[in-house]
């Protein structure tokens, strides 16, 4: 009885030790075989490797080093539980056999900040998005071309990212969070989307759901307003007014508008952030939100968002009808018998002490950044001007500080000079 139970136990000892080799040898082959596959994007440093008898394996102070970054991400311990240790050598033998139920979870996340995260070769490629402007575009200088930046988020107090992340596949779809200290939170819930790490492209076609994400800036936004608008000059809503207003222009160079609602919620998270939760469709145009082509359409149901616990009404996008082509700045030719020099219809150049005698008027503005607005003066004060422009059916105003005018023309009937 004795040696029965003697061989029982070297058994167990040499199972153990079979099932532990067998784990770390096939890890070690998976993540060698990961890292040829990112080793174009940077490099992966898998740290020491580790796995349990409760089918779970552990990589502990690994660490990603993106070569758009200057800095690496480091990662404490990084977790994957496939539910049983059948599973996991399963698993780790074909990758394509990943069972109905697993997770992944990943804590001491870290990278420390530096003035500037990018290389010179990313930042040299500009802004731009295959020639159109950035839809978010946050300045935080005097100078407009100056976005928001790691080296303002130093200034802020804000020296490092930290946290940790999850991903659940579970029977009913996938659930993804990642939660940061002090800089927010994502959760995700994707009803009966499947993840095959074999073919990740095969993720958007596995479901007809909408991805419901919720963010939570955790106060973020309230200091990034404060410091932007400190730094630009400006009260916080004007600074908002001012990004509402590029992301617009952004729009527009792309054939959209935004409905009203959806500027005013743009403006409202960069001043107040808080809790916001939208409907994503990843696979379709502009992630899903509706795109109307006319004014009844716009009668229909909105983007599904919810700020703050209470449903935001009438967010949509509409695509921007084609304007008239204004007429000819070109004054009509005169008949040489006709003498002296009639009225024209036409941009005529005034100096922007004199707006306030053409409120009412379609004005023309040229600001230093050298973008122009266009619209209805509806306002002129000490500081600024207000410049109503027709969005979605209605009318919205932009306020516009005086000193960064240098252009200012009305269209108005005079004569040649």
């Amino acid at each position: 009885m004795k040696r029965l139970l003697t061989w029982l136990i070297l058994l167990a000892i040499l199972g153990f030790a079979a099932f532990k080799g067998a784990v770390w040898w096939l890890a070690d082959q998976r993540l060698a075989e990961l890292r040829l596959e990112l080793e174009t994007a940077g490099v992966l440093d898998r740290g020491s490797l580790s796995s349990g008898l409760d089918g779970h394996i552990r990589l502990t102070n690994a660490s990603w080093q993106d070569f758009r970054l200057t800095r690496p991400l480091d990662v404490g311990h990084v977790v994957f539980d496939a539910g049983s240790p059948l599973t996991l050598l399963e698993v780790l033998v074909d990758p394509s056999r990943m069972p109905p139920q697993w997770s992944l979870q990943a804590d001491g996340l870290g990278m420390v900040l530096e003035s500037t995260m990018f290389r010179n070769w990313v930042t040299a490629e500009g802004r731009k998005v295959d020639g159109k402007p950035a839809l978010i575009q946050l300045s935080c200088a005097p100078d407009p071309r100056q976005q928001l930046g790691s080296g303002d988020l130093m200034r802020m107090g804000i020296t490092g990212l930290a946290g940790e992340a999850l991903v659940q596949q579970q029977a009913d779809g996938v659930h993804a969070e990642l939660n940061t200290a002090g800089t927010g939170s994502l959760e995700l819930q994707w009803k009966g989307a499947r993840i095959d790490p074999m073919s990740l492209d095969t993720l958007l076609a596995s479901t007809r759901e909408p991805m419901i994400v919720t963010v939570r800036d955790g106060g973020l936004m309230r200091r990034v307003a404060a410091y932007c608008s400190r730094e630009v000059g400006e009260q916080a809503g004007d600074w908002a007014s001012q990004a509402a207003s590029a992301l617009e222009t952004a729009l527009e160079a792309r054939g959209m508008m935004a409905s009203d609602q959806l500027l005013a919620l743009y403006r409202q998270w960069l001043t107040e952030g808080g809790e916001l939760t939208v409907a994503l469709h990843p696979s379709e145009p502009w992630l899903g939100i509706p795109v109307y082509d006319t004014e009844a359409e716009a009668d229909s149901p909105g983007w599904r968002v919810e700020y703050n616990g209470s449903v935001v009404p009438d967010v949509f996008l509409k695509t921007a009808a084609a304007e008239p082509e204004p007429p000819s700045s070109k004054p009509p030719l005169k008949a040489p018998e006709q003498g002296g020099d009639g009225p024209v219809q036409r941009w005529y150049a005034d100096s922007v002490e004199q707006a306030a005698s053409w409120v009412g008027h379609r004005v023309r503005i040229t600001l230093s950044n050298g973008n122009v607005v266009e619209g209805r003066l509806v306002g002129v004060t000490d500081q600024e001007l207000e410049v109503a422009r027709v969005v979605a059916g209605g009318e919205v105003t932009y306020p516009m500080k005086l000193r960064a005018v240098t252009g200012f023309e009305v269209w108005r009937r005079g004569h040649n000079q």
